[in-house]
Order: C-alpha cells, then sequence, then structure tokens
C-alpha cells in the first residue's frame, strides 16, 4: 500500500480508497497525496472537497483511480 500511495504522490495521481474512520464508520473516497508520514496521509479529499488526514491503519484498501468515462448513445 505504501508504494501505491508514495507512486501517487510523485505523479499527482488521483487515489480511491476504502477508510475506515475511528468510530467504525466506512467510506468510499477519492483523494489526491500531499503528503506520507509514519502513521499518517495527508490529502486532498475530493469527496468532502478539502484537505484531510487519514490513518494509515484505517485504509482498508487503496487503488488508483480512474475517471468514468461517458459514452454517447448512438441513434
Amino acid at each position: 500500500m505504501n508504494g501505491v500511495l508514495r507512486r501517487a504522490l510523485e505523479e499527482k495521481q488521483k487515489l480511491e480508497f476504502i477508510y475506515m474512520a475511528d468510530e467504525g464508520k466506512i467510506s468510499q473516497r477519492v483523494i489526491r497525496v500531499v503528503s506520507i508520514k509514519e502513521e499518517t496521509v495527508l490529502a486532498y479529499c475530493y469527496t468532502r472537497k478539502t484537505v484531510r488526514t487519514f490513518k494509515l491503519a484505517n485504509i482498508l484498501s487503496v487503488t488508483p483511480y480512474k475517471e468514468s468515462k461517458r459514452y454517447k448513445r448512438t441513434p
């Protein structure tokens, strides 16, 4: 997981992850990593539209973000 986070930081790539808050609530987020520390990640959260701090231990899964493409209907 740290490799994915570091690569996203270096390449300014968006990530999508599943996160569990301290109270047990699970959410899906789209982020851009700002910095990585020993136990936390500072990231801009596109879901909440603000910079947030996430605990590494609470990140359940992380993948590169793939923007959905909208397809035009053909008549």
